[in-house]
This record gives structure tokens, sequence and C-alpha cells, in this order.
């Protein structure tokens, strides 16, 4: 099914190439592509490409070396291929895909919508390298190493999400963010943060279509894996003061073990091992290695 998926997408992208620069120029293809590709997508804005694009880049001996345009180069174009799907997107498509996200970003998030550098965006279009852009030239080598990751590991999310948005595909795929966060730097790790953030926050507006019985539940789990962001960024005090918060009478049954995880991964990070130790039982062994990757970063 794979192979036949990736031959439809290559005869239309071959369809969409640009004559002078070989990038797609249909954004829904290159995020069909790139899903089923397990990578990320590049994009820049049409206009972007009416100028020289310069940009740093290493090459095959390790020295930094100066590309006077992005689009134009032999060399920067199957590098760009081999890491992420890269997109031109038309200035038509702008006031379409600002609808889309219009009151529902932070500033930061809509200055690099706005501006004309590299966005690296997931397959359904949401960007992750937010920070304000303050080098003179944008070093390809360090967008590539720092955010071109193997998505295989939210393959399964991912699609569940494109085939059925509903509260659990969108929250599933936010807490698949946050452990992918565990493997990355911190500078990247802030920002997949926020893009976790993007579909908690889907997930807690989609709350009001389940069963009414189950919607506090739901929302306490939100709170919950908000609470997680707190541990992954190194601020484990901040996350203990706001479990100490919820009244355990209100926990429910199904986000129990959640709230020991958590008591237990905070504990730890903190070096308050008597504390954590009574929380320790409640969790599964799968959770107790996401527990220590956890309480790693704080050490």
């Amino acid at each position: 099914m794979k192979q036949r998926l990736l031959i439809i997408f290559f005869v239309l992208f071959a369809i969409n190439l640009t004559s002078a620069q070989a990038w797609m120029t249909n954004l829904e293809i290159a995020q069909r592509l790139a899903l089923v590709q397990n990578k990320m997508v590049l994009m820049v804005w049409e206009e972007t490409t009416s100028y020289e694009y310069p940009v740093l880049v290493k090459d095959k001996k390790g020295r930094t070396i100066f590309i006077n345009n992005l689009f134009e180069d032999e060399y920067i174009s199957p590098l760009i291929w081999e890491h992420f799907v890269p997109v031109i997107v038309s200035e038509d498509r702008y006031a379409d895909l600002y609808e889309k996200i219009k009151g529902k970003r932070s500033q930061k998030y809509i200055d690099k919508f706005n501006d004309d550098t590299i966005k690296i965006m997931d397959v359904n279009g949401n960007i992750v390298n937010t920070d304000y852009l303050v080098e003179d030239f944008q070093n390809v080598t360090n967008i590539i190493n720092q955010y071109a990751f193997d998505t295989s590991f939210l393959e399964e999310e991912l699609n569940n999400y494109r085939k059925d948005k509903n509260f659990f595909s969108a929250y599933y795929l936010a807490s698949k963010y946050l452990d992918i966060a565990l493997y990355t730097g911190r500078k990247v790790r802030s920002n997949i943060v926020e893009l976790s953030n993007i579909y908690l926050d889907e997930a807690k507006a989609l709350v009001v279509e389940q069963e009414i019985k189950e919607r506090d539940a739901l929302r306490q789990r939100c709170e919950l894996l908000k609470l997680q962001e707190f541990i992954l960024l190194r601020r484990p005090k901040k996350a203990v003061r706001a479990l100490k918060k919820i009244d355990e009478e209100t926990i429910a049954e199904s986000n129990k073990s959640f709230v020991a995880f958590l008591y237990y991964t905070a504990y730890m990070s903190m070096d308050k091992y008597d504390d954590a130790e009574p929380w320790k039982s409640k969790i599964s062994s799968l959770n107790l290695k996401k527990a220590q990757k956890l309480i790693n970063l704080n050490t």
C-alpha cells in the first residue's frame, strides 16, 4: 500500500515541480508525501523565491560553506529532499491558511507564519521552528540536525488524527509529541512542547463531543499532561505545587496512575527519594522507563 502511494505522490510531485527549484508547489500533496515518508515539511512562501535566499550549510568535509541561493543550488536541493519534503506555497493560499490559525496561535507563531524564512511544519501544517531568527543567514545543517525528525514514531497517531479529528486522536498526538521532546536538545524541546500544545488545545475543545459523564475526567487528563510539560522543561517543583492543589477526591479513577507517574517523576527529579517511593508501585514498568528519561533530563 505504501509503495503504491509513493508512486502516486511522486507522479504528482513531478507534475508540480517548478522548472528552476525542483521543489513541490502543492502544500496538501507535500503533507501527504511527508506522512508516507515519515518526514517533516520544509515550507517557504512563493514570494521568497523571487530573490536570492543565501544560506549556510556544511559540505561533505564538514566545512561550513555559503550558498548564494537556497532555491537554485544543485548541492543543497538533494540534501533538503533527503531530510524533508520541501514545498513553495503560493501567496494566494495565505488568506485561507491564516484563517485556520487566526486567534488560535501565539504572536510568535503568527510572526513566523508571516515572514519569509524557512518554516518546518508537521504533516498537519503546524509550524515547529517558531523562534525568532537572530542570525543573518539560516544554517540548513542546523535545521536538519534540529528538526529532521523520523516521524515513524508518530505514524499511528498522525494517521488516526488525519482520519478522525476527535478528543482522543488530538490528545494522543499531543502526548506523543512530548515523548519525542525527550530525545531532543533543550532549545528544540521547548518548540516541540509548543507544537504539542496546539493539539492539546484542540483536545480540550473537542471534549464536548464526548459523553457528559466522561468530560471531567478527560479535561483532568489534559491538565495532567500539561503538568508533564513542567517536568520536561525542568520545572518539577512547579509540577508538584500544581499536583498538591488537586483535591484527591476529584481525581478520576482512569487518571490515578497518571497522577502517580507525575508525583514520582517530579519528586525523583528533585532528589526527594523518600517522597517518590510511595508512588513507584502505582506505575507500570513501561511508564517507569519513561519516568527515568524525564528524571535524567533534570539531573
